[in-house]
């Protein structure tokens, strides 16, 4: 039984997969220089998604405009951790600020923010559970290019083949072509900070 606040997602010792997408100029670089570059933009937040299926709903499976092309970026754990340790909620949830002036206090200095949003199934369909997207600031865009990043993959023709049997009715078959996501292990510290439940 899934819980309400958990993170899900493709990982393995060293490093966890989030979700990005891109037009095509910024990720045909992106993937041959492996690291983003100009027209990516360093002076804007940036969002990152362990989830695929949230990824494809938020991109209508790379259909919408300026999305068109999907990226796997493999960042190393231990960056993924710091940064979710600085995060702040994108609202003050009781069970994590009981006082909500504090919140409003760390929200205006926050240089990393976290969401949860409903996860989606392979229809696109809102589940009782949610999936966290991470809010990277312009403070930290160049740390995460430079230094977290280990490996970019570009899974739109993955994302492709998954469209094309999900269009079809095949969902059997697009399931099987699906990333395998797991549960992250975190501290209960972590957890309480970015409001999952362990």
């Amino acid at each position: 039984m899934m819980k309400e606040f958990e993170i899900r997602a493709d990982y393995n010792r060293d490093t966890i997969v989030i979700y990005q997408s891109y037009n095509e100029q910024i990720a045909k670089s992106a993937v041959m220089n492996q690291k983003f570059s100009a027209p990516f933009s360093f002076k804007r937040m940036t969002w990152i998604k362990p989830s695929f299926l949230w990824m494809m709903e938020r991109s209508n499976y790379g259909q919408k405009s300026g999305q068109e092309c999907t990226l796997a970026i493999h960042i190393k754990r231990e960056a993924w951790e710091k940064v979710l340790g600085k995060a702040i909620l994108t609202s003050p949830e009781k069970r994590v600020y009981p006082d909500p002036g504090i919140w409003e206090k760390d929200f205006e200095n926050a240089e990393v923010y976290v969401q949860w949003d409903p996860e989606r199934n392979i229809k696109g369909n809102k589940l009782e559970y949610r999936s966290i997207q991470v809010g990277i600031s312009r403070y930290l865009i160049e740390e995460f290019n430079n230094e977290w990043i280990v490996k970019i993959e570009d899974y739109t023709p993955l994302v492709k083949k998954i469209l094309h049997f999900t269009k079809s009715g095949a969902y059997d078959k697009a399931k099987k072509l699906l990333p395998i996501e797991k549960l992250y292990p975190l501290s209960t510290e972590l957890a309480h900070k970015i409001g999952a439940i362990i």
